[in-house]
């Protein structure tokens, strides 16, 4: 059964978390923060882990544009969870094929392990990640052929819904695509919960 937790912004939502996934005492994590190798803002990486190690995880790191595929396969089969990052979507979806990753985690994710995407990593989830090339430079992934993602669920989300810096573009988005994607919407304190074929987004209130 598929587990997924997506966000926009990690921190913003921790308590959401809890409530998705309970039993963490101890857990291991495998955190990729790929996607944010290419940015200059990156504060969301460090937030994101410190928030991971408030709960009693334990985070291995793993940047997939850097290591082996043994490393990449062993880290990804061995911990109890996997979190991508935000950063660039384009780049990130170039080293998942690059590497071979992206079917390892189709792999980890089919066979009931939870996937937590933050921004580009939740984005990756869709079928196609054409539809966020307003706010993603697809320039800094030269060696990317085609825009086809994970395909993990049936629907894109849009990070950081009316959120700044990103409201006008995001605002954007969803009308440019009204009726031509199922597009998912999401603000920085949003999160949609995914078990098996249900589908819910919750709010913090």
């Amino acid at each position: 059964m598929k587990n997924l937790f997506l966000t926009s912004s990690f921190k913003d939502v921790v308590p959401l978390f809890t409530e998705f996934e309970s039993n963490l005492q101890g857990k291991t994590v495998t955190f990729i923060p790929t996607a944010s190798t290419v940015e200059e803002v990156t504060f969301y990486v460090e937030a994101g882990k410190k928030a991971l190690e408030d709960f009693g995880l334990l985070v291995e790191e793993l940047d997939i544009s850097t290591e082996s595929l043994v490393e990449i396969t062993t880290k990804l089969r061995k911990n109890d969870f996997i979190y991508v990052t935000g950063g660039n979507t384009f780049f990130l979806l170039q080293e998942l094929k690059r590497t071979g990753a992206d079917k390892l985690i189709l792999e980890e994710i089919t066979a009931g392990k939870i996937y937590i995407g933050e921004s580009a990593g939740a984005v990756i989830t869709g079928p196609n990640i054409s539809f966020i090339h307003s706010m993603d430079s697809n320039k800094k992934a030269p060696s990317l052929t085609n825009y086809d993602a994970l395909n993990i669920v049936d629907f894109c989300t849009l990070p950081h819904f009316n959120n700044i810096p990103f409201k006008e573009v995001t605002q954007k988005i969803v009308t440019e695509y009204a009726g031509k994607s199922q597009i998912y919407p999401i603000s920085n304190h949003e999160a949609i919960f995914i078990r098996g074929k249900k589908v819910i987004t919750k709010r913090l209130s």
